[in-house]
């Protein structure tokens, strides 16, 4: 696979049930008042010890605000020879009215 996939919040959450790891990329003030549960928080000095420790071939959410950031980001990764990309169409403020009960609070850590 040599691009991200864009996908709703539905596919996402199927993603999720299936073991994807969810990454945040949007400031760590937004993380905190509320993240899709299980999210991890990416920031430029954060993405190289993920690149670095991530398992390359497993399924991987790019989530941001609504869902732009996160394609630059899914391209990215894909770029650093990750294999399963997705970008949340939508990003967070979609998730949230879609899923409100799988919205977690606190800080990154």
């Amino acid at each position: 696979m040599s691009e991200f996939k864009r996908v709703p919040p539905e596919q996402a959450q199927a993603l999720r049930e299936q073991g994807a790891v969810v990454v945040d990329i949007r400031d760590p003030q937004a993380f905190a008042n509320g993240h899709i549960q299980g999210a991890q928080h990416l920031d430029n000095h954060s993405v190289a010890d993920f690149i670095r420790q991530a398992d390359l071939d497993a399924p991987t959410l790019v989530v941001c605000y609504h869902g732009n950031s996160s394609q630059s980001a899914a391209a990215y990764l894909i770029q650093q020879g990750f294999s399963d990309v997705y970008s949340l169409d939508g990003g967070f403020e979609l998730w949230r009215g879609t899923y409100p009960d799988e919205v977690a609070q606190g800080q990154p850590e």
